[in-house]
């Protein structure tokens, strides 16, 4: 999809004039989503800001501002945070810190056009929540990863969308371990999420590296709230009779809680218009991660969508954590007979299509595995 990804957001020093008898106290002027010629400074006046997002700060050394433009991949998510402003830091404030390194993995493909992308930041000491929530929001990704060094060997993880913190994210996890296992060397990682302890295996494969995650303990719950499927059905804008009986509405968990809803036809699956408002709402107010849609292909192959309004983000085109619960959900209803492996199939609706391969065992977490490659990191705005 041509210009899916833009410039998320961008830097440019640019020497300009402040305004006579208001030394350091004139306001940059900053346009949102406006391109700025810029022009390198000196070194020494290369003082980098120690915040993003809503807590970016800018030295101004009398010749010296900072300027900052910010666009968004307006296919990815529907709603546009306010704008950041910029305030001033003086040198008594304390040393600034460079801008994180950021990486562009795309996760479930082994082509870049292809898979769920995720911002992934390897080295995420010293960066606050603020400035993790703020970078995200400037990648719009459905999610980022940002890893810190742990103790015992373990990364301590964390993940957001465009809009919030979430405890936690299959397809940033197998980018993360991606990056990882490319800096490093394959071998198994230990991420302390939100959720859990969350392991994940990395090795070589013909088309690159791979890795598998292993769930924290899945669950299913037992019913549905009372009249929570009517209210999701009114907001997808689908009818009961559009239902698989072979596999009913549930909410099933492995990680982050997801409605599960089978449909009766891949047709019904293909045609996907909702009422966004109105479905953040509705799985803000249960505490849903995404709606797992999912069309039955065979015994072991599925078709998936996943809409993920609650953080931004019209529809996910992988969702391992979705894979994940879902495998839960299957072994509970017995509508797989374990230990057994599944096929997914997602993304192909929205151009990007993803393979994610689930390990169902007889008891206990659920595994999902799928490859990440690189991707050119977005564009520029042009």
């Amino acid at each position: 999809m041509k210009g899916a990804f833009e410039a998320p957001f961008l830097f440019w020093w640019q020497k300009a004039p402040t305004r006579a008898g208001s030394r350091g106290s004139a306001e940059p002027s900053l346009a949102f989503g406006t391109k700025v010629p810029g022009f390198p400074l000196s070194r020494e006046r290369r003082w980098w800001c120690d915040r993003l997002g809503d807590d970016i700060r800018a030295i101004d050394d009398s010749k010296a501002r900072l300027r900052l433009e910010s666009s968004i991949a307006p296919w990815r998510w529907a709603a546009c945070a306010p704008r950041p402003k910029l305030r001033r830091l003086s040198r008594s404030q304390g040393p600034c810190v460079s801008p994180p390194h950021v990486l562009h993995y795309s996760a479930f493909t082994d082509r870049p056009e292809g898979g769920n992308p995720a911002g992934v930041v390897l080295d995420a000491s010293g960066m606050a929540t603020a400035d993790m929530q703020a970078l995200a929001t400037r990648l719009g990704y459905s999610e980022s990863i940002f890893v810190q060094p742990g103790e015992a060997g373990a990364f301590d993880v964390r993940y957001f969308s465009p809009l919030d913190e979430v405890p936690f994210c299959g397809h940033a996890t197998i980018a993360g371990a991606v990056a990882l296992a490319q800096r490093d060397g394959p071998g198994t990682l230990r991420f302390r999420t939100r959720a859990g302890l969350v392991e994940v295996v990395t090795a070589r494969e013909d088309a690159g590296i791979g890795a598998t995650l292993t769930s924290v303990a899945p669950h299913v719950l037992p019913a549905l709230p009372p009249g929570l499927l009517d209210l999701a059905l009114t907001r997808l804008r689908w009818s009961a009779d559009e239902l698989d009986p072979a596999l009913p509405p549930a909410i099933a968990y492995a990680g982050a809680r997801h409605l599960i809803l089978a449909a009766a036809t891949r047709e019904r699956l293909a045609r996907l218009d909702y009422d966004f408002a109105g479905l953040k709402a509705l799985t803000q107010a249960h505490e849903l991660a995404t709606v797992a849609l999912v069309w039955r292909v065979s015994e072991h192959a599925f078709a998936a969508r996943n809409p993920f309004p609650a953080g931004g983000v019209v529809e996910d085109p992988a969702t391992g954590a979705a894979a994940a619960a879902f495998g839960a959900y299957l072994r509970a209803l017995g509508a797989v007979q374990a230990p057994t492996d599944l096929h997914i199939v997602q993304g192909e609706d929205m151009g990007r299509p993803s393979q994610l391969r689930v390990h169902i065992p007889a008891a206990g977490p659920i595994r999902v595995s799928g490859r990440a490659v690189p991707i050119p990191a977005p564009a520029q705005a042009g």
